[in-house]
């Protein structure tokens, strides 16, 4: 079954004028969702509307809006006199200027809608529409009227067609230093920028919305098919924290639990390094020791020489030795 438009009217571009319709472009009508029922009786819980100081219930044609101005107070304002108001743009989505789709800041976007021919005139005009925005690469701003109100839409070309994006309006959109002044100036040393980095480069894909997968959704379903076949339903799983406080440790666990099995090895090795020999002197190498690709932090100490952690296998005489990685407190104690 195909989907209603949520609006028809006349899209005008000066005096190009074309019937067009409005349809959603997106859906989560197929997502799972629920009523309310009384437990007790198994019977579905419906809402009545009712007078809040009488509690009698009232009748869907005896209800009109209100606008509240004190605490008891109420302004009446009747449909009528809602539709005679309503601006040009109720019935015609004019488009009023062009602008580089970068300039709009994602925080004013709303959501999208496919704009298309109503019926079969006006494919030339809407053609006609369509390439021009298309060929000067911008989106063509304009009004629509939604629900009794009217809304600012950016409408660009895509594919055979147009997709119109809501925008908010100045007053909708909260301005960001009432959440970000809190937040504290960090230095981020380069080691640890150097890490993240690295982190970053083993998790590097391509935009590919056909792997999302909603996991919940998948839950639910099968919660639901279990217990419609009657089947036990396991219990849930108690949730575990992450313990870890220092945040050095915590970018190397990361990239030793990320790190894909080809990603280039020197560039660890090189990153690590840096972490570990930074601002201290080489120790002296122990011959057959050897090269750890990272330092495990420990809260042991080296003294008196210390000991060192490492697996004893006897390296040819004229091999030429690598550059040591100096071994940390908890690989010292452990040997």
């Amino acid at each position: 079954m195909a989907p209603r438009p949520n609006w028809k009217g006349f899209l005008r571009l000066s005096l190009v004028t074309c019937p067009v319709a409005l349809y959603p472009a997106t859906s989560e009508s197929e997502k799972i969702s629920f009523n309310q029922i009384n437990k007790t009786t198994g019977h579905r819980i419906k809402y009545m509307k009712v007078d809040a100081e009488t509690g009698d219930e009232v009748e869907a044609s005896d209800i009109i809006k209100g606008y509240k101005v004190d605490t008891d107070s109420y302004i009446q304002v009747s449909q009528d006199e809602i539709d005679a108001i309503l601006p040009e743009s109720s019935r015609t989505i004019e488009i009023d200027e062009f602008v580089p789709k970068s300039e709009i800041d994602d925080l004013y976007l709303v959501r999208p809608y496919y704009l298309v021919p109503d019926g079969k005139v006006g494919h030339d005009a809407y053609a006609v529409i369509r390439e021009t925005i298309k060929s000067m690469d911008k989106v063509a701003i304009a009004r629509v009227v939604l629900t009794n109100r009217e809304h600012i839409i950016a409408l660009q070309a895509r594919g055979k067609g147009l997709m119109g994006m809501l925008l908010r309006y100045p007053y909708e959109v909260r301005k960001e230093d009432e959440y970000f002044d809190g937040i504290q100036d960090v230095k981020v040393t380069k080691d640890m920028l150097d890490l993240a980095k690295h982190i970053v480069e083993t998790k590097t894909g391509h935009f590919e919305p056909e792997k999302f997968e909603d996991e919940y959704e998948t839950a639910m379903i099968d919660l639901i098919n279990r217990k419609k076949a009657g089947q036990p339903i396991a219990k849930g799983k108690a949730r575990t924290e992450s313990n870890v406080i220092d945040l050095m440790d915590a970018l190397r666990r990361s990239l030793g639990k990320d790190a894909k099995p080809a990603a280039p090895a020197k560039t660890a090795d090189k990153a690590a390094e840096k972490v570990a020999a930074k601002g201290k002197k080489p120790r002296k190498r122990i011959e057959g020791q050897k090269e750890m690709l990272f330092p495990i932090s420990g809260k042991g100490s080296d003294k008196g020489g210390g000991k060192v952690a490492a697996a004893k296998e006897k390296e040819p005489a004229k091999a030429p030795a690598k550059k040591p990685v100096r071994a940390t407190g908890r690989q010292r104690k452990a040997s």
